[in-house]
């Protein structure tokens, strides 16, 4: 708490501001002039720490905007599991009775993570298991201004299950299946219990950076991750994680598991097909497939008795042929395919087949 020399100072000084800038008015009290608490404090385990999320104040307690915000400090208690949860109360600075683990300055925030208005610290200073661990952050403006503690967030350090076994992933048509065995026993030893879901994640290629895609853990022991590109290759992980009234606790990652999602449905036949004959040639058309990755149209030939030889192909804008590879008073059969773009091109049925006889 301030001490009434320290309150008279700081009125003080904002009298002496007023009168700089040449305005009048009546004094903002001090107090209103402080921060507001930081909000939305969140936090779980990632094996071996605590990650802590918080977000910075914009705003005084007076509702005017808060331009200078220059640090902000994470505070920790540790206590045991059960009991009441330590209230926390702003003295001369500093919280009562919590160690402020991480003064983190906004300019040079390393290493904690800053994104936006969302600030990140990850506590791994001498935590035991099964001890509960209450955070509360204050947030500071460039007059040293405190504001008060924000809300508490009490997470007891629990062991995380062990990674999901035998991951295995199977290619479709633009997606991707995994399915996976459950954790048997936590990091610790222990046997796994309680409720546990899975985090999926997934990386371009052998290289690329592993995202998580799956904004809420997944109940089950499958997942199919849909809208891929055909060919592509992925890489995917997944975690584990133990969902406890006490905390969120996420375990260590699996072995990675490489993937390519191939196109393996094939495109609708070519209809319609009709012939013309001619002396030495024979005139093909058809009506196209309506897929739109079709490559090309395959044109095959059977003799009257024979089987179909593939003999020619068209690029997919033109729906005609004419195969000049015939003789006259030969009897002929044909038939036309659609084939896709895919890395294994898919080839559609036969189109209607057609019989003509040569002049």
């Amino acid at each position: 708490m301030r001490t009434r020399g320290a309150r008279v100072l700081a009125l003080a000084l904002a009298v002496l501001a007023l009168a700089a800038c040449g305005k009048k008015g009546p004094p903002v009290a001090p107090e209103r002039r402080l921060p507001v608490p930081p909000t939305g404090l969140q936090g779980y385990i990632d094996l071996d720490a605590i990650v802590v999320n918080w977000t910075a104040p914009r705003t005084r307690v007076d509702n005017s905007p808060l331009k200078d915000l220059t640090s902000v400090t994470l505070y920790r208690h540790e206590q045991s599991d059960d009991g009441p949860i330590k209230p926390a109360m702003l003295s001369f600075g500093r919280v009562a009775g919590y160690d402020a683990i991480a003064p983190i300055r906004l300019a040079s925030p390393a290493p904690a993570t800053v994104q936006g208005d969302t600030v990140q610290w990850v506590d791994r200073r001498g935590l035991s298991l099964g001890r509960r661990y209450v955070y509360v952050v204050t947030a500071t403006d460039s007059l040293g201004r405190s504001s008060a503690p924000s809300e508490r967030l009490a997470v007891t350090f629990l062991p995380p299950p062990r990674a999901p076994r035998s991951v295995q992933a199977t290619a479709g048509d633009a997606q991707v299946t995994l399915r996976w065995e459950p954790p048997t026993e936590m990091i610790d030893g222990s046997p796994a219990g309680g409720e546990i879901r899975y985090a999926v994640l997934r990386g371009s290629g052998a290289e690329g950076a592993l995202a998580l895609i799956t904004p809420q853990p997944v109940t089950g022991t499958s997942y199919t991750d849909t809208g891929l590109e055909n060919d592509a290759e992925y890489r995917y992980v997944l975690r584990s994680v133990r969902l406890d009234p006490r905390a969120a606790a996420a375990g260590p990652p699996s072995t990675p598991v490489a993937v390519s999602p191939a196109d393996t449905t094939p495109p609708s036949a070519p209809a319609n097909l009709a012939a013309v004959p001619s002396p030495g040639a024979v005139r093909l058309a058809w009506s196209p497939s309506p897929e739109p990755d079709i490559a090309l149209y395959a044109v095959y030939r059977a003799t009257a008795t024979g089987g179909f030889v593939r003999v020619g192909a068209t690029v997919p804008a033109n729906t005609v042929y004419i195969d000049r590879e015939v003789q006259s008073g030969g009897s002929y059969r044909y038939a036309v395919t659609a084939l896709d773009r895919s890395r294994r091109p898919n080839e559609s049925s036969r189109s209607n087949e057609v019989t003509v006889r040569v002049p």
